[in-house]
């Protein structure tokens, strides 16, 4: 699994960008809302990646922030909504106004978004209740996590623990903590709970 890259920006075509790293140009489609943040080409950038494998392709989505991946895995789960259109919605809406249309189930605010209609935005804000929502601005500090906080939460991942239970065991990780010392920690807060 890919869950991260971290290169040379070679090329920006909406959504699609060209990450060279190391030698090895991988294509990369992101949501508009980190296309936006992107450095110019040829400087350095990192990104979260989720890789989907096809019987006909492999697929990369890079995102800017651990939280959006979060979000984009959770969409992506329910029936119907492919990677494609949970592109859409995380580039339709900011995750905090997503997150506050499923805590207030207003299906009108999804309805926005290209692509959904009122079927599917009723599904999502069902499939999402207790997943997204308030939840999310528990993990809302996500986004700014530093390189060893985010090496620890790719390491629980890739460990087998969902991006939620990562995220809640980061919390009891101090600031500043070494990515092994931070793991040991993290493990520590799991076997707890």
């Amino acid at each position: 699994m890919i869950g991260r890259l971290s290169g040379v920006l070679l090329e920006k075509n909406p959504p699609q960008l060209l990450v060279d790293v190391q030698g090895v140009g991988y294509e990369v489609d992101v949501p508009m809302s980190t296309f936006y943040n992107l450095p110019h080409t040829g400087e350095r950038v990192s990104l979260f990646t989720h890789l989907t494998v096809r019987e006909d392709a492999h697929l990369l989505y890079g995102f800017g922030h651990a939280e959006e991946r979060v979000v984009f895995r959770q969409l992506i789960k329910i029936s119907g909504i492919g990677a494609r259109m949970a592109l859409a919605i995380l580039s339709g809406m900011s995750i905090a106004d997503l997150a506050q249309a499923v805590t207030r189930q207003e299906a009108g605010r999804l309805v926005k978004v290209p692509g959904i209609g009122k079927k599917t935005a009723e599904r999502l804000l069902l499939e999402l209740k207790g997943k997204l929502g308030a939840d999310l601005g528990a993990v809302g500090g996500v986004a700014a996590v530093p390189d060893a906080q985010s090496d620890v939460l790719n390491a629980l991942i890739s460990l087998g623990y969902s991006d939620k239970e990562a995220l809640l065991a980061l919390k009891s990780v101090p600031a500043g903590a070494s990515v092994s010392d931070g793991i040991k920690q993290a493990l520590k807060a799991l076997s707890k709970g």
